[in-house]
C-alpha cells in the first residue's frame, strides 16, 4: 500500500466533530482575528511549556523575527545559528537587522552545540539561536551555562519542530522546550506536531516587559488602535487557527508517544543495516520526531527506490545556509562546516506520523531493508 510522508486527513478524520465544531463557534461569533481564542490559546501554550507568558503571531518566521527586532539591533551585532536549519532562522536574523553568523552542528543530533555555537561567536554576538531539530532539544544547560560567560549574550530557542519535546535541567527536572532560554519561537504550519489550519506562531517568553513589547509590535506598535507607540508590523494569529489549535493542544502528548512508538519499531528493524546511521536521541531528552532522519549512504539512490515503491520521504535539508547564494556577501566557502556539508548529502527523513501504524512502519523498514540487501 502507498506510505505517504504525512498524513494529515488521517489526523483530522480522528477529530472532525470537535474541530468542526470550534470552527462553527468562531465563525458564529464572527470574532476572526485575535479575540478570546488567542487569548486562550496563548494561556495553554505558557502552561503547556512552562514559560509565564506566550504571544500568538501570524507565522513562526514572524515568532522568529520580531523578538529580534524588539532587541532593536546595532549596527555589526550578530546572530549565531547553525547552518543545518531551515531557511526562516537565517531569513529572520537577516531581516531584523543582525548579521547571521552560522555554526556547525553535532552529527548525532542534528543539533548545534555549546562549542559548536561557542566557536563562531564574537565580541559582536548578541543572540545565540538553539534550533531543536527534527523534534529534539539542543543541549540547553551547557549552551545557557557557556552563553552566561560571554556578557549580555541571550539564548533564544527556534523550536519551530518541537513543541512537547523535553529535557532534564541542573536539578534534574524535565524542563520543555519553550521554557529553556531568553524565549522561544513556535511554529504552528500544519505539517508540525501541532499544526493548525494554516500559519500560526507562538513566541514564549520569561519579560513580562519583553513579552509586553511584541504584543504592541505585532499590531503595528500599539495595544490601542490608532496609537503607535512604536513601529510594529501586522502579524496577528487569526481566531480560527487558535481555535483549531486548541482542540489539537489536548491530543498533543498522546501524537508524540505514537511518533515515538513509530521510531522505537525503525530502530528495531533497521538496527542491523550497517549502511544507516539512526536518529540518537542525546541522554535526558525527551524526543517528538517532528521527522525520524536517517543518514544513508546512496541517499538519492535509496529515496528514488521508495518512491518506485509508493513510499514516501524526504530531505531535510540539501543545501547548507551558508552556501545558499542569498547570503553569499558573507563570504562563507565550502568545507567550512563539514558536518552539516556532509549531513545535506546523507539526510533522509522517512514517514513518522502518530496514525502511521506498526504495518506501514515494518513495509518502509523492509523496503530499506531489501534495498541494501538485507531481505525482509
Amino acid at each position: 500500500m502507498p506510505v505517504p510522508l504525512l498524513d494529515l486527513k488521517a489526523q483530522y478524520a480522528t477529530l472532525q466533530d470537535e474541530l468542526d465544531a470550534a470552527i462553527r463557534d468562531v465563525v458564529e461569533s464572527q470574532y476572526f482575528v485575535m479575540g478570546p481564542q488567542v487569548v486562550g490559546l496563548e494561556e495553554e501554550i505558557a502552561a503547556y511549556t512552562g514559560a509565564p507568558f506566550a504571544v500568538g503571531v501570524a507565522s513562526g518566521t514572524d515568532a522568529l523575527l520580531i523578538p529580534l527586532i524588539a532587541l532593536e539591533p546595532k549596527a555589526e551585532e550578530e546572530v549565531v545559528i547553525p547552518s543545518f536549519t531551515f531557511f526562516a532562522t537565517a531569513g529572520a536574523v537577516w531581516n531584523a537587522g543582525f548579521r547571521p553568523v552560522f555554526c556547525d552542528v553535532d552529527p548525532d543530533t542534528f543539533n548545534v552545540t555549546a562549542e559548536t555555537l561557542e566557536a563562531s561567536m564574537s565580541e559582536r554576538t548578541r543572540v545565540v539561536v538553539p534550533v531543536h531539530l527534527f523534534g529534539q532539544m539542543a543541549p540547553m544547560v551547557e549552551i545557557n551555562r557557556m552563553a552566561c560567560g560571554h556578557e549580555g549574550v541571550l539564548v533564544m530557542e527556534d523550536a519551530a519542530q518541537a513543541i512537547g519535546a523535553a529535557q532534564r535541567d541542573e536539578g534534574g527536572a524535565m524542563r520543555r522546550a519553550g521554557a529553556a532560554g531568553f524565549g522561544a519561537a513556535f511554529s504552528f504550519f500544519p505539517t508540525k506536531n501541532l499544526g493548525g489550519f494554516g500559519d500560526g506562531g507562538m513566541v514564549t517568553l520569561f519579560d513580562e516587559d519583553f513579552s509586553d513589547r511584541i504584543a504592541k509590535l505585532r499590531v503595528h506598535g500599539g495595544r490601542q488602535m490608532y496609537h503607535h507607540e512604536m513601529v510594529g508590523t501586522n502579524s496577528r494569529l487569526d481566531a480560527l487557527q487558535a481555535a483549531v489549535l486548541r482542540v489539537k493542544l489536548k491530543h498533543l502528548d498522546g501524537w508524540a508517544e505514537g511518533r515515538r512508538t513509530n521510531a522505537c519499531r525503525y530502530h528495531e528493524r533497521l538496527k542491523e543495516v550497517a549502511e544507516l546511521r539512526l536518529p540518537v536521541v542525546a541522554e535526558g531528552n525527551h524526543h517528538v520526531y517532528n521527522q525520524f532522519t536517517i543518514r544513508a549512504e546512496r541517499r538519492d539512490e535509496l529515496r528514488a527506490f521508495l518512491s518506485d515503491r509508493e513510499i514516501g520521504s524526504g530531505i531535510y535539508y540539501p543545501k547548507p545556509l551558508h552556501l545558499q547564494e542569498c547570503f553569499a556577501e558573507l563570504g562563507h566557502r565550502e568545507g567550512e562546516f563539514p558536518v552539516t556539508e556532509r549531513l545535506c548529502g546523507e539526510v533522509l527523513s522517512l514517514p513518522i506520523f502518530p496514525e502511521l501504524g506498526e504495518e506501514r512502519v515494518d513495509e518502509v523498514a523492509a523496503a530499506i531493508r531489501d534495498f541494501y540487501g538485507y531481505g525482509g
